[in-house]
Order: C-alpha cells, then structure tokens, then sequence
C-alpha cells in the first residue's frame, strides 16, 4: 500500500503543476490568450527546463510528502518523492519509464498502465505551443462557474485516447480546474479526480499556480503547495535515464 501511495503523488503533482494545453471559442483565439496569460509565446519556447519542489498533505490519511518534479523539453521527466521515510524516484527519458524501488534500491521498468500515464504527463511546453505535432486535438463544451469564477469547458483528448476536462477562467485564461481519471490509490482502477488551482503568481517570465487542491471521487484527498520554481538550470539528459 505504500508504494501505491507514492504512485498516486506522482500522478497527481504531475497532473496539477504542468502547463496545461488548451482550446476554445475559435481553438486558435483561445489557444493564443492561454499561451499570452502564460507568460507568452516566447516565454515559454525560452524554458528548455524546469525544477518545480513542493509539499503535500495527504488529508485523508494524515501524512505529508516533500515532492521535486524536473521536466526537460520536449518530454523527459523525473520525479523524486520523499514521505513515509522512503525515498522514490519515477522517471521518463522520452523512451522509457522508470522507478527506483526505496526497499530494493533497484531501478525497474514501470507497469505498463503507469508507464502510459506518466508519457503522457512528462509533455513539456512545446506540446502547449504546437500540440499538433503530439496529436493533441480539443473540443469547447460551453461555459460553466467554477465558483466564482465564469470558465469556458474544454475537452482535451491526447493522442492515446486519454481524455481531460479543462476549466479555463474567462477573464484571465488561466486554468481554475482540471479533471480526469487517474489510478486510484489501492490500485484497483480508475478515480475521478479534480484539481482546483489556485495563487496564481509570476515565476520569472511564466506564471504558475502555487497552491492546488485535489480530490477524487468528490472528496478531498490532497492540498499542495509549490515552494520554488526553477527554470533554465542546465538539466543533463542523464538525469532522466535509467541507471545500467
């Protein structure tokens, strides 16, 4: 059960602080105000790679994690978790998806169902700029409040079938909500899982949202919180491979 535990952070946090690519009104009017209230076109062809650390709360379960996500264009990630005294790290090197075992000290190929999942996730910003090119397609489901706040509903579906809500603020085309189903916690299938974003600030050129919370199946399950982001730090491409 732990180790499903560590599973279900990544996904999450994965899901929560990336980027998230987005269509509307016309796909390209909306597409250009979400990449401009991002920082911009430029802004972001300009991060090659970014170090985003963070904490969690488990609510239900009464634990913390302490969570760093490495992401390096177009598609590699690396993400190294500490909580309940063990230390894990799960990686894509854009080929292969990987995990050190904290109680083996091995490196070992990801499950299948997890390995598509973090893919899919370890996008960087060069699938928001030109999604074609990753077979990213969009439809516009209307308008809904989300809160407070008037959001326009957008349906993406990846190039593997996998499809995500998208709640994307009207006034401010920055994303409020997501929503899709993730693996659940004990392994067993499938959960709907939502993510409400929050303290939206600007991090060098790019703004981010700091503070996420999260739930699943309609009850709270998580709260994060982004402590630092770094971008343009020199990431190696060995840092995402798996050790021989």
């Amino acid at each position: 059960m732990k180790k499903t535990l560590i599973w279900v952070l990544a996904g999450l946090f994965i899901l929560s602080i990336l980027p998230v690519q987005g269509f509307g009104q016309t796909s390209k009017e909306v597409l250009d105000k979400m990449i401009e209230a991002q920082g911009g076109r430029k802004a972001l062809e300009a991060a090659k790679d970014t170090t985003i650390s963070g904490t969690m709360e488990l609510v239900q379960q009464g634990m913390n994690a302490m969570l760093t996500m490495y992401q390096k264009e177009p598609n590699m990630m690396r993400m190294d978790i500490e909580a309940m005294g063990m230390v894990i790290t799960q990686a894509f090197d854009g080929q292969k998806a990987w995990f050190l075992n904290p109680q083996t000290g091995a490196t070992e190929e990801m499950p299948e169902s997890l390995a598509k999942e973090f893919k899919r996730q370890s996008l960087g910003n060069d699938s928001i700029l030109n999604p074609e090119k990753y077979g990213i397609t969009y439809e516009l489901k209307g308008k809904e409040k989300v809160g407070d706040k008037d959001c326009l509903i957008l349906e993406q579906t990846m190039s593997d079938g996998h499809k995500s809500t998208l709640y994307v603020d009207s006034a401010t085309y920055l994303t409020n909500k997501t929503k899709t189903m993730t693996m659940g916690q004990m392994g067993g299938g499938e959960v709907l899982t939502e993510t409400l974003m929050s303290d939206y600030r600007k991090e060098g050129d790019l703004m981010a949202a700091h503070s996420m919370t999260i739930l699943q199946d309609g009850a709270e399950f998580a709260r994060m919180t982004l402590t630092k982001i770094t971008y343009n730090s020199g990431l190696q491409d060995s840092l995402f491979q798996m050790a021989k």
